[in-house]
């Protein structure tokens, strides 16, 4: 069944669950009121079990029937038992109710086999549903979470609901009917013992109940363990998910220790949890193991001591020992239901939790097509989260349809909140908002999904190619088309990793363009593009005379050169509307807007005067008019002729297509992120030496030493019991004889049970040692590998390495590799039992084995390949999912909520597809396992009548009871040896990102640098080359250059020039092809990665924050003091903000730093350097998120804290580095130009003057 038709028929269910519990939650608001007492009562919430159970009923009820079919089919077999040993004990019964007898038999296998098939196929119907349905939900929930639920549901909690919680509770289906089932089989057990042994069975019966109590306490502990372990868990993944999301910041800061400590103190924790869980369960399970021993030993025990003529006979012990085979089965079922159901209950009560969250509050929002207005707002009081005070208050105004609106204002003043606001992303509860038409959303921090450039600016539109050439060109993307290797079917990578800043702004842009809505909302859409290319998309798009001239236009912007092109200016003051009006209205009085500007024009224009810019300027005769000061002063912001402040790895492949043309080599690289690796084959060795040597090979021999220990006791109780048997041929009793035997069958039962609880205890030090090896192997392993790594791989594959891999660690391996060993001893043991009275059935086993085995091989093979398929599909349902999370507000502001939830249903079906296949193999082989074990019982049926004279009637209870069981063994071995083989895949894939290719060591003792190094801060490059892989052409080429200390150089050139290969060349995270890069005369190439990163400050273009404190955002190493860390805060302009702060330097930032403005990040980014305050800093179009007056504060900063450093620059904003010492020009990964800005700008031949002048600083 597609998703398609799973989903709604839960979401009806769901949504009447809602209603029930709005209505009840209304009526408990009604009693509150009219009560004068103060109650708490808890919050009523919809239930989710309920709808799970109604949406999978049919089918777990059709299940249900079948089998109860098999249980009533497997009590036919103690009677049939009783009457075969009867013929063997009665020499003159007739020869044919033998074959009947076993013929019969053979049916009832048969019949069995049917009805189980057909109920584990309905109940993995049930399950996958539930698991479909489930996710389905929590994805669409997702789609519609408040700011406040965010804040409660991070990223990686969010994951494991779908990877971990959907999933048990989507494999607990089969369990449910065990609710039932494990009471019945015990009633039956209990009433056929009674029948057979009188009322001794109760002694048996009250062992059980004396032991229910203990299993309750070790229940109730267990789950609440289990619920502290997945706290712990989301914890784990939500930072290991922001560490992978921010890795290049913690690479070129050196922090990956300190996040690598955080991780592994939080899977320390939850380590510690497993243990204690595991030792629950060790108790459990000896427990549950040894009662049918316990039940057994009451009962013949109370059976031959109640009175002098009770003896074992035969009949009576096999018959018993078959109902005790189905007792022990329930019993051994028993915890793994429990555990199963605590697991279970606490996933349920997680997602039932996460699925009454909050939604955003649409009904603020109308659309009314009739009003003259745009966009209309009233009574605005906005906030993002109800414990907080309000972001934005007393917001009204109209903007008539069709006007271009800018909204100005200073960091953290509520810009970007305002248009949050409008597309409802905000809670309020007097607010009236009206939008006239449909919605195109660019934010200020692009949001580019991991598909062909083409498919992230049709964003789901069909193709019309002359709209689409035309919006091309009009963002100025057809320059960069020509660029990419594959053109606009180029794979970008997740979050545009092979995009600069200023490409994704403009793909963004186009996107909003392509979609031809009614409102466009623009947050700061410019600022991360250049002059030229920020004018004419300012003019062929958003301006008068541009693409979206009739469209309502609100643009946030810090660009004073566009702000007299609008028509109406909104000016934003601390979460107020400071003024409203056009340019005009607004310069006439003396208002913020106009205070702003003529102090800010005043400071530029005493600037200027000091800046060779003006005499060159002043020679070329430029005119002095009201614009022309606009244009040419700092307001400008006009960002370097490139936007490629920030291209990755992947895109530096074609970095040779700007400067020559395309080889049909780099025309191949169209595809960036490749497709899993999904192993064939049969496990290798090397796989299980690997987890063998992690838990321990001294542990590994005691484990498999004491599961064969307690095997052969086990085995050897039937024995025994077979031998007491015999001890009454003549119908006498001989008391201390019987007393011996039910002594040492006490005492066999007594040691079995110890070796279990010695065996588990192992299994559970070896299973911690094991993962945490593994874990650490991981984590060390993914933290050293190279950016390349990164680039190429999605975070969702990385993350289920982390979670369902580790997961499947935790929980199974281990035990199935127990449960094979168990399984195999078993087959063995029972083999001998039955040969030991029929010596024949060695000659009918051999044939049956070499069978068995051949099936095992096809099926394994097939089965690990298509699981292995599955699992490769889990990743892109994981990456969809975090690309959707990180684009929400998008995707709701241009209402694709449904697009994305089809796409996320289709990745569903493909995943649910290849384990449906794997299933349909797994059913192919129940079947003829099933007619294989059938005929054994058949073979081992016939054989006894054949041998009825020569064989003892204990021995003909012995083999048939055991051609049962063997039967059941088998088929299990063949399962579990599945199980086992399939779950290693998750072993693999571990293995496979703990042995990936990883970077230079981090310290290097014996080239280890002085601790002030670089105490000068000179820097040269000497014939210096990279290449970003082998094969490649030379991204950057013979770069030689002397920078002296204390110079402040400015690197610019267009995109494509290599200004970022440079930057990562200098962190080395590209290595050098050729040359070397000299700091204070030390080459960087043989000192260590961390004493070089830690040596030098970057402040990158996208600012990147951590959950946690503030002051561990600026100080993850606790290395300054309070003191310095607040010097650093005022030096950055923040210390007023994070003073009025309620926690100050304890205030917590939120995942990937989201309750903080992009420019607030970004200052706390020039804190951190600040604080590192290190000889080389180095800027990446450092200011683009910020206001202009913050800009100049920061520049200001830089000028005066970074005097006595040298700063390598990569200028956005030409006119920052008009006092720079020098200016390096690359063009084709070459140094151009290197010298003082006012010799460059005297040649008017030079490229930097072709620059200055696309960006107006020259005419």
């Amino acid at each position: 069944m597609l998703s398609t038709n799973i989903i709604p028929i839960f979401d009806k269910y769901w949504e009447e669950e809602v209603e029930k519990a709005t209505r009840e939650r209304q009526s408990q608001e009604k009693r509150t009121i009219k009560t004068t007492t103060i109650t708490v009562e808890k919050k009523v919430q919809a239930n989710l079990l309920r709808c799970v159970i109604r949406a999978s009923g049919p089918a777990l009820l059709l299940s249900a029937f079948y089998k109860l079919l098999y249980h009533l089919a497997e009590f036919t077999f103690p009677y049939m038992i009783r009457l075969l040993i009867g013929i063997a004990r009665d020499g003159k019964e007739e020869i044919w109710k033998g074959y009947i007898l076993a013929i019969l038999m053979f049916s009832v296998s048969i019949f069995k086999s049917v009805v189980l098939n057909i109920h584990i196929n309905e109940t993995q119907e049930a399950g996958r549903s539930n698991w479909v349905a489930l996710t389905a939900a929590i994805y669409k929930k997702t789609l519609r979470l408040t700011n406040a639920a965010k804040q409660d549901s991070t990223v990686g909690e969010i994951i494991n609901l779908m990877s971990v919680d959907a999933e048990k509770i989507g494999n607990c289906m089969w369990s449910l009917n065990e609710v039932w089932a494990v009471p019945l089989l015990f009633s039956m057990s209990f009433y056929f013992l009674w029948q057979t042994l009188g009322s001794s069975v109760f002694v048996g019966f009250i062992v059980v109940l004396l032991l229910v109590p203990v299993n309750f306490v070790l229940m109730r502990k267990s789950k609440h363990l289990q619920l502290e372990s997945m706290n712990l868990k989301d914890a784990r993944i939500k930072k290991m998910n922001e560490v992978l999301n921010g890795i290049k910041v913690l690479k070129m800061y050196a922090w990956e220790e300190c996040f690598e400590k955080r991780i592994l103190e939080i899977r320390d924790k939850e380590l510690h949890i497993l243990a204690g869980r595991k030792g629950i369960q060790n108790w459990m399970h000896v427990i549950w193991a040894t009662t049918p021993f316990m039940i057994s030993l009451c009962t013949f025990g109370a059976y031959v001591l109640m009175d002098a003529n009770n003896v074992m006979s035969a009949e009576k012990v096999f018959v018993s020992l078959s109902l005790f085979n189905t007792l022990q089965y329930s019993l051994h079922l028993l915890p793994h239901v429990i555990n199963y159901f605590i697991q279970t209950a606490v996933s349920l009560k997680r997602i039932q939790n996460f699925l009454n969250n909050e939604e955003l509050d649409t009904s603020i929002i109308t659309r009314n097509t009739n009003s003259e207005y745009g966009i209309t707002v009233e009574d605005g009081t906005f906030i993002w989260d109800t414990t907080m005070e309000p972001t934005l208050k007393d917001i009204t105004f109209k903007i008539p349809q069709g006007s271009l609106v800018a909204i100005v204002g200073s960091v953290g003043a509520g810009k970007s909140s305002l248009l949050s606001a409008i597309l409802g992303e905000m809670e309020s509860q007097t607010a009236k908002v009206n939008i006239k038409g449909s919605i195109a959303y660019v934010a200020q921090q692009p949001w580019i999904m991991n598909t062909s450039l083409q498919q992230n600016i049709l964003f789901g539109e069909d193709l019309d190619k002359k709209k689409y050439e035309f919006i091309v060109d009009a963002s100025a993307l057809r320059k960069d088309l020509e660029v990419l290797p594959g053109g606009d079917q180029t794979e970008i990578g997740e979050k545009g990793i092979n995009l600069s800043g200023g490409q994704k702004q403009r793909v963004s842009l186009a996107r909003a363009v392509y979609q031809n809505a009614d409102i466009y909302l623009l947050d700061d859409s410019l600022s991360a593009v250049d002059a030229h290319v920020g004018k004419h998309i300012f003019d062929e798009i958003i301006g008068l005379n541009g693409l979206l001239k009739e469209k309502t236009r609100i643009l946030v912007t810090h660009g004073l050169n566009y702000i007299r092109k609008v028509d109406i200016i909104i000016t934003m003051v601390d979460g107020r509307i400071g003024e409203i009006g056009s340019f005009d209205e607004l310069t006439e009085h003396d208002g913020p807007f106009a205070g702003f500007m003529k102090n800010y024009l005043a400071e530029e224009l005493s600037t200027d005067d000091e800046q060779n810019i003006v005499s060159s300027r002043t020679l070329e005769g430029k005119s002095t008019t009201d614009e022309t000061i606009i244009h040419s002063t700092h307001s400008d912001i006009v960002h370097s002729i490139s936007d490629n402040s920030n291209i990755p790895i992947a895109r530096q492949m074609s970095r040779q297509t700007s400067c020559e043309s395309e080889s049909s080599e780099v025309l191949s690289h169209n595809t960036l992120v490749q497709e899993e690796n999904t192993k064939s084959g049969s496990v290798k060795l090397n796989v299980i030496m690997t987890y063998v040597r992690a838990v321990g090979v001294k542990i590994v021999i005691v484990i498999l030493t004491m599961s064969m220990v307690h095997e052969v006791a086990e085995m050897y109780l039937d024995v025994w019991l077979s031998k007491w048997t015999q001890d009454h041929t003549n119908g006498t009793v001989n008391g201390t004889q019987r007393n011996r035997r039910l002594g040492i069958y006490g005492a066999i039962g007594l040691f079995r049970g110890v070796s279990i609880f010695i065996t588990e205890t192992f299994v559970t030090y070896g299973l911690i040692k094991a993962t945490r090896k593994l874990h650490k192997d991981l984590l060390r392993n993914i933290l050293r590998s190279p950016m390349s790594f990164f680039d190429t791989t999605p975070v969702g594959r990385i993350v289920n390495r982390f979670s369902k891999d580790i997961e499947t660690i935790d929980d199974e391996l281990i035990y199935q590799f127990k449960d094979v060993v168990i399984c195999l001893l078993l087959v063995l043991c029972n083999t001998v039992i039955i040969s030991t009275g029929t010596p024949q059935f060695l000659f009918i086993m051999l044939p049956v084995t070499v069978v068995y085995f051949a099936l095992q091989r096809l099926y394994v093979s097939t089965s690990r390949q298509l699981r292995t398929m599955a699992s490769a599909a889990r990743s892109p349902i994981f990456s969809h999912f975090g690309e959707t999370i990180s684009g929400c507000s998008t995707i709701r502001a241009f209402q694709q909520e449904k697009r994305f939830m089809t796409e996320s249903a289709r990745r569903f079906d493909e995943l649910n597809t290849r384990r449906s296949l794997a299933r349909s193999v797994e059913k192919w082989l129940h079947i003829r396992l099933d007619w294989l074990g059938s005929i054994i019982v058949l073979c081992v049926c016939l054989l006894v009548v054949v041998n009825k004279d020569d064989i003892s009637p204990g021995i003909v209870g012995l083999a048939i009871t055991y051609a049962l069981n063997v039967t059941n063994c088998i088929e299990w071995l063949v399962k579990l040896t599945t199980n086992a083989e399939t779950n290693i895949i998750s072993l693999e894939r571990i293995k496979e990102y703990s042995e990936t290719h990883t970077e230079a060591d981090w310290i290097v003792e014996n080239k280890r640098p002085e601790n002030d190094w670089p105490n000068e801060g000179n820097v040269e490059m000497d014939n210096y080359g990279v290449r970003y892989r082998e094969g490649l052409e030379l991204v950057l080429k013979s770069i030689s250059c002397k920078i002296a200390p204390c110079e402040k150089i400015g690197i610019v050139g267009r995109t494509g020039a290599g200004k970022s290969s440079l930057t990562m060349g200098l962190f080395r995270i590209i290595e050098k092809a050729q040359g070397r890069i000299l700091i204070d005369g030390i080459d960087i190439s043989t000192i260590g990665l961390h004493d070089l990163r830690s040596k030098i400050t970057i402040i990158p273009q996208d600012p990147v924050l951590f959950s946690g404190t503030m002051r561990m955002n600026l100080d993850p190493f606790d290395e300054y003091s309070n003191e310095d860390i607040w010097t650093a805060l005022n030096h950055a302009h923040l210390k007023a903000f994070v003073i009025g702060l309620k926690d100050g330097l304890d205030h917590h930032c939120s995942e990937g730093g989201d309750n903080l403005s992009v420019g607030q990040r970004q200052l706390i980014c020039l804190a951190r350097a600040l604080l590192r305050k290190t000889r080389i800093l180095v800027l990446d179009e450092a200011t683009a998120a910020v206001d202009l007056e913050t800009d100049d504060l920061i520049q200001t900063t830089i000028r005066t804290e970074f005097a006595d450093c040298t700063i390598l620059t990569i200028a956005h904003r030409l006119n920052t580095i008009m006092d720079y010492t020098r200016i390096m020009v690359l063009d084709c990964g070459q140094i151009r130009e290197f010298d003082s800005p006012t010799n460059l700008l005297l040649d008017k031949k030079s490229i930097f003057y072709g620059m200055a002048k696309d960006a107006g600083l020259v005419s």
